[in-house]
């Protein structure tokens, strides 16, 4: 009987120590982005921290999580060689025009390589008003009347149109050379006049085409979640603008880079954020406790009496 115990204890500790030595995995963290697009890589900056927010994908959506109150920018870099025009929206709203948004209007036109940020709704050549996550009923388009379209970035992006090269005869003196063409001017992140569009094409990118349409199950679940973040038309700040003329390629967007956001809180809620579950404890059974301790240890020698 002795020699069954000691041998069923060594047992029951060589387990205990077994499970000791084999902690849970944490679970896998969750898909995340820095910046979207192939043409343009777009990202959305948290402008007191200066960092790019992190892109959650979620049921083939995009998401990112504001803080109310906090001002931000859309960051876009050219990664074509070659000018890209980019009409942007904010909550269904042309950020240059104030329209409800259409991907015809007009948009800022960047240089090959270039890079900026996008700061503000356009007040003029030399101001904008500075995006800010505010709530739903305090945002530029609740308070324009148009709130359907609350919580969503978007930039549809267009290549140029590169006109024909001119049909150059040979002089017949020989002494004749092609004149070079010359370079129109470009401004840093100039406004483009929308100009006629050539014939429809088929877009470059329709996978991202796809995404600028609503997911409705998304929309459902956020729906029941409040309250949920808009962008306001917040404080004046400086900003200067050039103006240049823009013939898109094609009528339909090369590519379309679109970005939602809510509040994190939200987002957890939804699902769109996972969070690592709670460590599982053991529960406290009202009155006396069977387990009050945790360590494994041998039976100490009571205290001696008085």
């Amino acid at each position: 009987m002795k020699r069954r115990l000691i041998f069923s204890t060594a047992l029951a500790l060589a387990a205990l120590s077994a499970c000791a030595e084999s902690p849970i995995r944490p679970p896998s963290p969750p898909l995340t982005y820095d910046r979207l697009g192939s043409l343009m890589q777009v990202s959305v900056v948290d402008r007191a921290t200066g960092r790019e927010l992190p892109i959650y994908r979620y049921r083939g959506e995009y998401w990112v999580a504001g803080r109310p109150g906090s001002r931000y920018a859309i960051r876009a870099r050219n990664a074509m060689g070659e000018r890209v025009m980019a009409v942007m929206s904010v909550d269904g709203v042309n950020i240059v025009t104030g329209e409800t948004a259409g991907v015809l209007q007009n948009g800022y036109v960047f240089s090959g390589g270039e890079r900026s940020d996008i700061t503000g709704w356009r007040k003029s050549d030399s101001q904008i008003a500075a995006f800010e996550f505010t709530s739903v009923g305090n945002s530029y388009a609740s308070r324009t009347g148009r709130p359907a379209d609350v919580g969503v970035i978007g930039v549809a992006l267009f290549r140029e149109r590169v006109p024909a090269a001119p049909i150059v005869l040979p002089q017949r003196d020989g002494y004749g050379s092609n004149r070079e063409m010359e370079r129109r001017s470009e401004a840093p992140s100039a406004v483009a006049e929308a100009a006629p569009a050539a014939p429809a094409a088929q877009s470059r990118s329709a996978d991202s085409a796809l995404g600028a349409e609503a997911s409705a199950s998304a929309k459902g679940e956020l729906a029941r979640r409040s309250p949920s973040l808009g962008t306001g038309h917040g404080r004046r700040e400086t900003s200067h603008v050039g103006h240049t003329t823009f013939e898109r390629a094609q009528s339909t967007p090369d590519e379309v880079v679109r970005i939602r956001y809510d509040s994190r809180e939200n987002l957890i809620a939804a699902g769109v954020i996972p969070v690592p579950p709670p460590p599982p404890r053991w529960p406290r059974p009202e009155g006396p406790s069977a387990f009050p301790g945790s360590e494994m240890g041998y039976v100490p020698d009571p205290p001696a009496r008085y």
